[in-house]
């Protein structure tokens, strides 16, 4: 089963932000400059997760992680320009 997932990012270092961004654009899609939403398995979830702290310095860098139910993605909210959402979360 696929899990709706907010990643939220704060990296110092540029060479770390970018690395950061290119691998959850594989995973996701962007919806703001540091936060990206993605649907992933557990497993794969896991996965990133690893990588991620591999590539972010625990001591300067912050990456949060927020778990939604579909109920919670439903009923997100935004102004301005936004891409549109993914429909395949409307199957979790």
């Amino acid at each position: 089963m696929k899990q709706f997932l907010v990643v939220a990012y704060d990296i110092v270092d540029d060479r770390r932000r970018q690395s950061v961004a290119k691998l959850l654009q594989q995973h996701g899609q962007r919806c703001n400059e540091s936060v990206f939403e993605c649907v992933l398995t557990d497993a794969k979830i896991e996965k990133l997760k690893l990588r991620l702290s591999q590539l972010a310095n625990v001591k300067e860098d912050v990456i949060l992680y927020y778990y939604l139910c579909l109920p919670c993605v439903m009923k997100r909210e935004s102004f301005g320009k936004r891409p549109e959402i993914q429909s395949e979360i409307v199957m979790i």
